[in-house]
C-alpha cells in the first residue's frame, strides 16, 4: 500500500467515526460513562503499584549505599 493509499483511507475512516459519533453522539456518551470508573480504578491501581515500587528502590537504594 502506498503512502498516499494510507492516508486516504485514513481520511476516510476520520470521516466515518466523525459521523458516526454526531449519530450516536448519546450511545457513545453513555458507554463512556460506563468506561469511566473502570479506567480510573486501572489507573489508579497502577498508580499505587509505580509509588509502592518506586518506594521500595528508594529504600533498596539506601541499604546498598550503607
Amino acid at each position: 500500500m502506498s503512502k498516499y493509499t494510507g492516508i486516504v483511507i485514513g481520511i476516510i475512516a476520520v470521516l466515518l467515526g466523525l459521523k458516526g459519533l454526531c449519530g450516536w453522539w448519546g450511545d457513545f456518551v453513555t458507554v463512556l460513562k460506563g468506561c469511566l470508573p473502570a479506567i480510573l480504578i486501572l489507573g489508579g491501581a497502577i498508580a499505587v503499584i509505580a509509588g509502592i515500587s518506586e518506594i521500595k528502590d528508594e529504600i533498596s537504594s539506601k541499604r546498598n549505599s550503607k
